[in-house]
């Protein structure tokens, strides 16, 4: 069930394939990583640096889908498409939107977290 900016049934199946230790460690790592990956993705678009800008955003996109945050993924793999096709001009707005999805999401599996 998609609830908000987090899909609940991607983060419950997660729990029951592991445990909710390893889940929590999961998402402190992904609260902890994200930011300097969009960190990173501004300031590899001041540079011009396709390269970084792209890994940077595959990296979000496939630790947001694995903790059910699927719109903040989709996004992410916007932004890594323009970075492989050359097309950084016009990503600066996306990626502000990608993020305040971020906020979002971060409060989410905060929350998430304190339940479980």
């Amino acid at each position: 069930m998609q609830t908000g900016v987090l899909d609940q049934a991607a983060l419950e199946a997660l729990l029951a394939s592991t445990d909710r230790e390893f889940v929590g460690e999961l998402i402190d790592v992904y609260l902890e990583d994200s930011p300097a990956l969009i960190a990173g993705m501004r300031q590899a678009l001041v540079d011009g640096n396709r390269t970084e800008f792209t890994r940077a955003a595959h990296s979000l996109k496939s630790s947001s889908a694995s903790l059910g945050a699927g719109n903040l993924s989709v996004l992410a793999k916007e932004l890594e498409t323009l970075g492989k096709e050359s097309m950084l001009t016009g990503a600066a707005t996306k990626l502000e939107q990608l993020a305040g999805l971020f906020e979002q999401v971060q409060t989410a599996l905060e929350e998430f977290k304190r339940a479980t």
